[in-house]
Parts: C-alpha cells; structure tokens; sequence
C-alpha cells in the first residue's frame, strides 16, 4: 500500500476516477466474490483482497474448524437481556480485534431480525422481540467493530425471522408493520451507527425476493443514506438481469454466480445500465477505503489490535454472567432465597449433562472454535472445591454424537491426538493429507475440493471407562464407515423429503453400540465421497462416538439421591447447538425429552434447588412455580461455567432482563406458525409482536406469559418513585427516582413505556418499549434515572402519505422494571 491519502472530502471523486479506468469487465469481476469467503482485488487501481466471516457471536475466519480458533461470545439473545449498550459496545470492539486478528475486513453480524416466533431457528442470533431494544443494541455493537477499523453487516435485510423455505418463502406484511417492527431496527444501525454493509435476505417480501426488491434501494440507501455495500447472503442472488438492475451492490460467494459474462452481455445488450455497474462497484471500493484495503485512501478508523487472553476472557466472563436472568429466587423475600450461595454453602450436588457437556452457542453459520470452553461442572468444581462438589448426569441430554477429540483420539499416521484426514483424488491418490484435532470437520468452498473424489478420516478411538458407547458418523451424502476393518455402514444418507439446508446443519446419524473396556482401542475409518451441496462444494460431517449411560430409572434415581444428600442441588437442562440452529425452526419448546421429569424430581428431593436453564431462545418450564430458584444463562459462551459459578457464588450479580417473552405453555405462543403455506408467510399479527401481542390478549381476557418481557431479579431490593415528565429542553424526558434499598451493590433496569389515552385514528399497541436506563448503585444509595423519548417514539408510519407522522392526543408514560411491573400511568399531551 502506497503512503499518499486523499481528503475526506474528495475521497469519493478519487474513488468515481477509479472506476471509470476499469473496463466493464473488470468492474463486473468486482461484484462477485472471489472465493466463498473473500472479494476480489485489483491491482490496476491498488485494490487489495478484503475477507469477510460470519460475525454474530465471533469471527471463525476462512477456516470451518478448530485449528483457527476464536473467542466465543455470549448468544446476542444474552447481549440483549443485559440492556448494557457499553458492553455490547465492548464486545463489538473484540469482535474487530479477533476479526483483525485472523485477516478478517469484514464481520457477518449482527443479525437483527425480530423474534417474532419462539420457534424461529435462529432466535438466539437476533436480540429480541422489541424493534427498538434490537436497533439499540444493534447500533452498540455496529459501532464497537467498526471504531476498530473493521465493517459491520446488519443482517438480513429484511423479514427473514424463520427458517422454514427461506429461500423460497414470500412474506406478506403491511407496509406500517414493515416500517415500524421489521425495517426499524435496520434504519438505526444505518442512519445512527453508520454500518458499513447490509446483508440483503434469501426472502421475497411482497412478492419480490430481497436481492431484486425495491427496499434495497428505497428507504435504506435514497431515504436513509446508506452509503455502503448491500451484500447478498450465500447464494442469494439468483437473477442476472434483475439483480444487476437493482440495488444489490455484492453477490457472495464466488467465483461463480449469475452475475459474471451474463452481467457483461447483459450492460453491452443494454438490459442492465453501466451506470448501475459504476455504483455498485464505487460503493465496494469506498468500503475497501473505509477498511485500509484501497491505495490512496486513509482506513476510516485505526485498525484494531489482537487482545491478550487474559482480556478477552475477563470481557467474556463479565458479559455472560451480566446477561444472565435470574427469574426466581425463592418465595420473593430474602428470607426465602436460595441465591447467592456465598462461598461456604456446604456440599453441592450438580446434576445433568449439561453442567458436564457444555453448551455454549447454536448452531449453523454463527458457529466459532474457541480454545476452551469452561463447563458449569468445572465453573462449580473451581468456585466452591472439588470435595464440596459431586456430580450425576440423570438424563441423557442429546442423542447428538460427541466429536472424537484429544480425550479419546489418537491420529494414526502422527501420533498425535485427533484424526487424520486424507483428500483423495478419482485414482486413490493424495490429494492433500492432513491432520485435525476433532472429528468435527468443515470444508466449504474449499479449493482441495476441486480434485477430491474422497475424503478420508482416521482416528484410533480408546475407551477412557468400561461399559457400552457407540461409535459411528453425521454426515450428508455417500459414506462408507469401518471399525477394525470390518464394515459397517456403506451407502447413501439423505433424508427423504428433508430440506437440504435443514439437513446439511443437522445431518442423520449412523452409530453402532460396542461394549469397550477402559484403555481398549478401535481403529475407526471413515470415508465420504462429496457431492454439490445447495449448489457449492462443501464438505460437514462428524466422526464421533457416544458415551455409555446406564439404566435411565438407574441414572435418574442416582441423581436424586444424590440431589438429596447435599446442601444445595445445582440442575443444569437445556437445549444443544442441534435443536437451536440456522436452517431450521424448532418443532417446538419444550426440553429434550427426561429433561422437565429430571428437574420435577431433583426439585422435590431438595428444597434449596436451583434450577440453571442453558438455552438460546425460550423453551417451556412446566416446573417453574415449584423451583426454589430459576437462574436463564442463555448460550453463554466459552466462559459460562465461570460466569454461572460467579453468579451461584454471588461474586457477581445476574444482570439479565428478559428482551423476549417466555410463554408458560407452546398453546399460549402468540405466533406459531413459522411454515408456509403454499409459498406464504402472513404476517397478521401486524404490529402486535412479542409482548405487544400478549398484553393485547390479557387485556381480553387471555394468559399471562411464564416471564414477562423486560423480567429480571438481582441480589438486592430497589425502589422505584413516582416519574415526572419534562418537556421544558425542548426534549421530552421522563426522570424517576432510584434507591438500592438493598445492602449489596446491584443493578437496576429502568423501563419506560408508552401508550395511547385518547382515542386514536390509528391502531396502537397496548404498551410499546421507549426507553430505558441502566442504574447502578451501592447499598443505600438513591440516583435517578433519566430517560429522553425520541419523537419516533411517539410518531407512527403513515401509509397515505408514506412518511412519519406524529398524531395529537394524550398519551401516557408507565415506568417499571418490566413490561408486567410498572408505575401508573402520567399523562401529557402532544
């Protein structure tokens, strides 16, 4: 890279000279990826190679697997429940560090859809059900990365909140709730955080899929200034013509796609205009001059530095555990809480496979390797003492097979733990051999593809115990397995009738039981021939084995008793990065199957249980007016089991405010249905998602969430004064008086919401999120919290004159700690 820099005020006639030196041919090359995880360079013009990588919850880089590996963050579900814009923030900065770290120009996140259906496979990804909790929270973590120097990408823009047929699906939605609930949350993250890129959605919306659809162009990039690069997801982009024409600026990935010599034909044809072609491709090189990529153009922000470990672990222990939502605490007096334990409470009995096994994020492209990932059994053992701690797993968690690892993995060709992997070409011979220190593997878009008619894993499996495992594969496609040379599965697995993105994420499984003695060994052989998966050469599978577990009435009445000889029960349930994943939605919410039963049991065998539930999105607690204590940890990343322990210790509080609605009962979910019909999604709920909905049915006379939107305990007590409102600044703000009345620090979070009093000419919800203020306080100390109401806050979307429009009237503020929990109602009028 060149020293010479422009000015930012004629940065972007240097970048049109630029552009208009290239040929056509060379312009178009730029619109497409250069491989699946980078863009193209240009050495004419000093353009240098950009890579991006999903980013939502880490950077994984170009690799799919553990010898690259990367900090693992808390789920964005738990970034939202802490409310705390600086930490997210924070989290956005090492998000760039790591990114930065690995090569990486370009971070995939956040996601921002809305939550509008538990169901959603990707809940966990998105922050909440709330549009303006999700932009503000959005906004805080664009900022973070790109004040280090690396691009953000809000995704997916837009009405891409379920799995089912994403590509294909048409979503119907108004023109007021599209602007209101499903574009909101975008337009802050644009117009207030300055994003970089916007993915566009597999989606249509209104009949137009996202990657040709008029809302590229107008409100993000006429009306709200979008000034960046409106990237497609994977393989979005389908139509040479009418996505040339639009305003999709990059077709990922490459080097393939309908853009390429068809684009060219089609400017020279006169079908597409080159003027579209200079803006798209203007519009690539201001981001690779925002990002340091560009010769004669300053980075836009200094480029971030890696973090020491020490830094990124204490961030990532501090942001799990304030994210955290304590739900219940005993009877609801102090007298009766179990939490915090302190750090004496006597002997602990952890059950469940979840405090052993841990499960620290869901599924599909958000997926990370971290270096650790510190289990609660572990968090607890290292907290209280290993001879004050016992364990039971009582349940099975998940039929999942475990990657083989360096725990029972030995590579036969090295010597050293793990597999060998061998690509192999259509005459048996090497291609590229390697080796891998899990059975987890990944290869996507891989260029070893190219001339792999096999690829070839073998690992030495040694039983650390005596008793019965399994041993075997998932996988997608043609594979042959053998275990001490002896065959015993060879064939084709897909699923009939599966959707193939559904079944690439979360393949079938083939496992075969083996009685093992402890230190006996198989030599396991694996080999998988790839096919074209979803139009790409791609390569997901896992070698892997299954623990033995003894009689489930067995396993579940030793963790009983166990539960009922200690002091305290810490039970560990949840869902697994199989259940919660891109691809798919849920089929429903409810614990894998022993898991409520396990909870029920150990509860009534011991009055001082605490209940810790490690999943991303809701599931169902049948359980919850019996168990003494009801801590939620989302998927809290690769320092849960420190963080959990912190919090069961009370060596910190739990932060957490539910950001999305638990309902008591799957027959209570306001939205269910996440399938198509005939190619449709209807969105008729309207505005009313999330909370809005069930305060509309209560006021009908209809059930109460399990948790209410906004819900969240700590370990001291606050009150909370009468609100007063102020409009003199010329701004209204809303001021409440605050005092920890507690004798502990804590934290506090102030919630403001609206309504409307006097009649209305449009509909309203019931309650709507305005604001909010995150207090923290000492023992005895009184503050106030002071909350200013945006104008949009009071304004709604007008579909006669397609503008924003504040309505006259009286409207109402109600202060509370959650949306159930609230002050009366003070007037004012606009």
């Amino acid at each position: 890279m060149t020293d010479t820099t422009t000015t930012d005020t004629d940065t972007d006639a240097f970048i049109a000279g630029l552009v208009s030196s290239l040929t056509i041919e060379q312009k178009v090359r730029l619109l497409t990826g250069a491989s699946f995880w980078t863009l193209h360079s240009e050495p004419q013009i000093g353009l240098d190679t950009i890579v991006v990588s999903d980013g939502p919850a880490g950077v994984r880089g170009q690799l799919w697997d553990e010898r690259d590996s990367s900090a693992n963050l808390p789920s964005p579900t738990a970034l939202a429940a802490s409310w705390d814009v600086d930490r997210v923030h924070a989290l956005g900065q090492l998000i760039a560090a790591e990114a930065r770290r690995k090569g990486v120009g370009v971070a995939l996140g956040p996601t921002v859809n809305i939550q509008r259906s538990p169901r959603g496979g990707r809940h966990f990804e998105a922050y909440s059900e709330d549009p303006w909790l999700s932009g503000v929270v959005g906004t805080a973590f664009v900022k973070g990365v790109q004040s280090c120097g690396v691009g953000a990408t809000p995704k997916h823009f837009v009405a891409n909140d379920s799995e089912t047929d994403r590509m294909t699906v048409n979503v119907n939605v108004d023109e007021r709730t599209l602007r209101e609930v499903y574009l909101a949350p975008f337009e802050r993250m644009v117009t207030e955080g300055g994003a970089w890129l916007v993915m566009s959605s597999y989606n249509s919306v209104n009949g137009v899929t996202m990657s040709e659809n008029d809302l590229l162009r107008s409100p993000l990039k006429d009306e709200w200034g979008f000034d960046g690069v409106v990237v497609s997801d994977w393989m979005g982009v389908r139509d040479t013509v009418a996505a040339g024409a639009s305003a999709q600026d990059l077709a990922m990935p490459g080097p393939d796609g309908v853009w390429g010599d068809a684009l060219v034909e089609a400017v020279r044809s006169g079908q597409v205009s080159e003027t579209d072609i200079d803006e798209k491709v203007l519009r690539i090189l201001r981001l690779a001059g925002r990002l340091g990529a560009l010769d004669g153009v300053a980075a836009a922000t200094p480029l971030a530095e890696p973090w020491p470990a020490e830094r990124v672990d204490a961030l990532l222990r501090e942001a799990a555990a304030d994210g955290m939502v304590l739900v219940k605490n005993g009877g609801g007096d102090a007298s009766t809480a179990v939490l915090p334990l302190g750090t004496t409470p006597g002997s602990i009995a952890v059950i469940g496979q979840h405090a052993r096994i841990a499960r620290s994020q869901g599924g599909g492209s958000a997926t990370v390797f971290p270096d650790h990932v510190v289990s609660p059994l572990d968090g607890i053992v290292e907290a209280f003492g290993d001879d004050l701690v016992s364990f039971a797993p009582g349940v099975r968690a998940s039929d999942s097979l475990l990657p083989v690892d360096a725990t029972v993995a030995v590579d036969p060709a090295t010597g050293e733990t793990g597999v060998h992997v061998r690509f192999l070409d259509a005459d048996g011979g090497v291609v590229l051999d390697e080796h891998r220190g899990s059975g987890r593997l990944t290869w996507l878009g891989d260029p070893v593809l190219a001339d792999t008619a096999v690829v070839e894993a073998t690992t030495t499996f040694t039983a650390p115990a005596d008793g019965e495992y399994a041993v075997g594969f998932a996988g997608l496609g043609l594979f042959r397995f053998e275990v001490d040379g002896e065959l015993k599965s060879d064939g084709l697995f897909f699923p009939d009738g599966t959707d193939p993105f559904m079944a690439f994420l979360n393949p079938p499984k083939q496992s075969f039981p083996l009685q093992l003695t402890a230190g006996q060994s198989l030599s396991l052989r694996l080999e998988h021939r790839p096919q074209q998966q979803l139009g790409l050469a791609a390569v997901m599978f896992t070698l892997g084995y299954e623990e033995p577990f003894g009689a489930a009435e067995d396993e579940l009445e030793r963790a009983v008793e166990l539960a009922a000889a200690a002091d305290v029960a810490v039970v560990v349930v949840g869902t697994t990065e199989q259940l919660e994943s891109e691809g798919f939605d849920r089929s429903g919410l409810r614990l894998p199957d022993g898991q409520d039963e396990l909870v029920r049991r150990v509860v009534a065998a011991n009055p001082r249980t605490v209940v810790v539930v490690n999943s991303g999105g809701p599931v169902i607690l049948p359980w919850l007016d019996d168990a003494p204590a009801v801590l939620l940890t989302w998927f809290p990343g690769q320092e849960m089991g420190h963080a959990i322990a912190d919090v069961l210790s009370g060596a910190v509080e739990p932060g957490g405010r539910i950001p999305t609605t638990w309902a008591a009962t799957e027959d209570d979910v306001p939205v269910w249905q996440v399938e198509p019909v005939d190619g449709q999604l209807y969105y008729d709920e309207k505005l009313n998602v999330g909370y809005r909905e069930w305060l509309r049915r209560q006021a009908a006379g209809g059930p109460a969430p399990a948790i209410p939107f906004g819900h969240g305990l700590g370990y001291t007590a606050w009150e909370l004064g009468t609100p007063s409102i102020d409009e003199a600044s010329g701004e209204l703000s809303v001021s409440v008086p605050v005092t920890n009345v507690g004798d502990r620090a804590g934290k506090q979070v102030v919630q403001v919401y609206l309504s409307r009093v006097s009649d209305s000419e449009v509909e309203r919800p019931v309650l709507w999120l305005a604001g909010y203020a995150v207090v923290r306080a000492d023992a005895g100390e009184a503050t106030a919290a002071s909350i200013v109401i945006e104008p949009r806050s009071l304004q709604y979307w007008s579909v006669e004159d397609h503008a924003w429009r504040t309505e006259a009237g009286t409207y109402a503020v109600r202060v509370g700690v959650s949306v159930a929990e609230l002050s009366d109602a003070v007037e004012f009028t606009v």
